[in-house]
């Protein structure tokens, strides 16, 4: 009756992510899944081991290519997305890599925001090695990529809220009109999270989280998922990578990317890791929630202090306010960015705050700060930083669960700092 009721009923956010995607142990009825930690899976004959190697049965073999427990995450991440199929990896930044080099070859150009996450425009640089080459746009709008737009195109690439730029993609009018050149729309959705939105369900093609973040929640993991919709008609002339794969269907994506090069290059997620996912990810939507809250109230009190100019997506100063409204409800998510007039001051503040923590990280339960210029953009040139929303005086607040009370008066007694300074 219960597996009847899951088909049948349709669920909220979190009855669907307890109950709709609950993987626990058949075998033994533990309500948690269990972690398989073990390199490999013994068999009783050469000939059941050949056919699990040969994906002619179900079963495990190595866990570098395969594993239960990492498994039951990605099952679980398939119905937070809605996708048709997930593939965990070692971090988000190598989710990131293998999800572009899946199908991409040498001569191939990406499109993405100048706005990205440090490392991520590190890695496009790295890719010019490979041949391929990144042409950057300040926002993912269709008047600035339809220029661009060649033969050479194959993938345009997006963190729906740029961090820490904290714009805010137009994804429904953007992938429709990718669509129309027959090109897939790659979605870093990491600060988005499935709570706020489900991209595929607005027209991204394949979607990318750093999973150590909101996922997680609890900063204890490092990983990274991608998640195919299934809905982009992979032409396998322009992508000669999957040629091999098309007898997949709308599969051939993900078949490639399974039985190739995430298999071969071995970023695999560990099962510790994907244990510790799966045991944060069911809290996600009441972290949200509280984070959330506590963003919009932090960034109002920020915004009534002289000399501190901010920048968060739910208040209406903020460019994307009318889209934040459109796409998340009006919920911000968790990122906040402070200036303070000077890199001087922006330590200042950080070193006299108490309960935020100065971490290279975001969607922790604890409020982190971290100054991006001398850090994660610390490779970028000053225009590439500055195209990314990255300044001097920037601070880049992760904001967590606290009691917001105490977060204002940590930050408001460190403003008071400066005007005794």
């Amino acid at each position: 009756m219960s597996v009847l009721l899951r088909v049948v009923m349709k669920m909220k956010f979190n009855t669907e992510l307890l109950h709709n995607s609950f993987m626990g142990d058949k075998a033994t009825g533990a309500t948690v899944m269990p972690i398989y930690q073990t390199s490999a899976f013994a068999y009783p004959s050469p000939e059941k081991l050949e056919d699990v190697f040969n994906n002619k049965a179900f079963g495990f073999a190595y866990t570098r290519i395969g594993n239960p427990t990492v498994s039951a995450f990605e099952n679980r991440m398939v119905v937070l997305e809605k996708g048709i199929g997930a593939i965990a990896c070692a971090s988000g930044m190598s989710a990131i890599t293998l999800s572009l080099l899946n199908v991409l070859s040498a001569g191939d150009e990406i499109i993405a925001s100048s706005g990205l996450f440090g490392g991520t425009i590190d890695l496009f640089q790295d890719l010019q090695s490979f041949g391929i080459t990144t042409r950057f746009v300040r926002h993912i709008e269709i008047n600035e990529i339809a220029p661009l737009i060649n033969d050479k195109t194959k993938v345009v690439f997006a963190e729906l809220i740029g961090n820490p730029a904290l714009d805010i993609v137009d994804i429904d009018n953007v992938s429709a009109f990718l669509h129309q050149k027959g090109i897939p729309f790659f979605i870093d959705s990491t600060t988005a999270t499935p709570y706020l939105i489900r991209p595929i369900e607005h027209g991204a093609d394949i979607v990318i989280h750093s999973t150590s973040k909101y996922i997680n929640g609890g900063g204890n993991a490092v990983s990274g998922v991608i998640i195919d919709s299934g809905n982009f008609r992979w032409d396998t002339e322009r992508y000669p990578a999957l040629a091999q794969y098309g007898k997949f269907g709308k599969f051939a994506y993900l078949s490639r990317l399974r039985n190739g090069i995430w298999r071969n290059i071995g970023a695999c997620l560990s099962p510790m890791n994907a244990f510790m996912n799966m045991v944060g990810m069911e809290t996600l939507a009441l972290r949200m929630e509280r984070i959330g809250d506590n963003a919009l109230k932090l960034a109002e009190f920020f915004s009534s202090v002289e000399g501190i100019e901010v920048n968060y997506p739910s208040l209406p100063s903020s460019p994307y306010y009318e889209r934040c409204r459109k796409l998340f409800d009006g919920k911000g998510g968790a990122i906040i960015t402070i200036r303070t007039g000077s890199r001087k001051k922006a330590f200042a503040v950080m070193n006299r705050l108490h309960i935020p923590l100065i971490a290279t990280n975001i969607g922790d339960v604890r409020t982190l700060v971290i100054h991006p210029a001398s850090t994660i953009y610390t490779h970028s040139d000053i225009r590439k930083r500055e195209n990314a929303g990255v300044y001097d005086d920037t601070i880049r607040i992760s904001v967590g669960i606290e009691d917001i009370d105490d977060l204002t008066e940590d930050f408001a007694q460190a403003f008071a700092g400066l005007k005794e300074e």
